[in-house]
């Protein structure tokens, strides 16, 4: 019975590519790739002659079985076109197959785009929330920021060089002018990380030809900052969240956070329902 390895590669240098990793492809029996082409390509520079199938969002689900039934017999390692899989890419529903099938699924730890471009951003780094790609219509983008707006962790969003500038726009509208670090082509030739405010990235990108990948890492709303809800909006929001099985302990400290309201008091409210 094999294992399934999700096995992060460069999003790329390709020296960033782990020893185990190169271990793991030569050794597992298939490789399912987003995109063989490119993985082909990868695969030819460290000398693996692993076999190769396509796994990618448009077969991630007529694929599980064949993925399935190879692991029954050995060891199949899963890669996307860069990073870490199933983190934004096509991984999760094979994952869930394989260990609903009785299968061991392990990860090789490596490059992440998301967990890169925070660590140098300058920002906080004790709690952040990773939203992948902001939608790509202006209305649906600027409802979906606005429900984040008042969350307190840091923010990291994934953008494409043809909607950067509009993005960046919407965020500041949705937003204010929060710190905000662009990172532009991490790990390549001319990767870039531009650090200020929204609104000085906006003015910097207007004069600028945007190209390759962008993650953005965004402040959080800083806790002086938000609005304290009105105690029938608590209790509102306690009546229907109660509901979901959470203790009286981890519903005060989730409402806490996000209603500016002392923790001890929440928890007071929450007893008294």
């Amino acid at each position: 019975m094999g294992t399934l390895y999700l096995v992060a590669t460069p999003i790329g240098n390709l020296e960033d590519m782990s020893p185990r990793a190169i271990r793991i492809l030569h050794e597992a029996n298939l490789i399912a790739a987003e995109d063989t082409r490119h993985t082909g390509n990868l695969l030819k520079h460290f000398e693996i002659e692993t076999p190769l199938t396509s796994y990618f969002e448009h077969n991630k689900l007529s694929k599980l079985d064949f993925i399935l039934d190879k692991l029954s017999s050995g060891d199949v390692a899963l890669v996307s076109d860069a990073g870490t899989p199933a983190i934004n890419d096509p991984g999760y529903e094979l994952v869930r197959a394989a260990l609903a099938s009785g299968f061991d699924v392990r990860p090789v730890p490596g490059p992440s785009a998301p967990v890169a471009a925070l660590s140098v951003s300058g920002l906080p780094t004790d709690s952040f929330l990773y939203l992948g790609y902001l939608p790509h219509k202006k209305n649906e983008r600027r409802k979906f920021v606005g429900q984040i707006a008042n969350l307190s962790y840091t923010l990291i969003f994934l953008e494409s060089p043809h909607r950067i500038l509009e993005s960046l726009e919407d965020l500041l509208a949705s937003l204010g002018d929060r710190r905000i670090c662009v990172a532009r082509e991490m790990t390549k030739m001319f990767e870039e990380y531009w650090r200020g405010t929204v609104s000085g990235a906006v003015e910097y990108f207007k004069s600028k030809e945007a190209r390759g990948e962008f993650t953005l890492v965004v402040e959080g709303m800083k806790k002086e900052e938000r609005g304290k809800w009105k105690v029938e909006d608590l209790q509102a929001a306690i009546e229907k969240e109660s509901k979901g099985g959470k203790s009286a302990k981890e519903l005060s400290a989730e409402l806490s956070e996000r209603s500016g309201w002392n923790k001890k008091d929440v928890y007071r409210l929450v007893n008294q329902k």
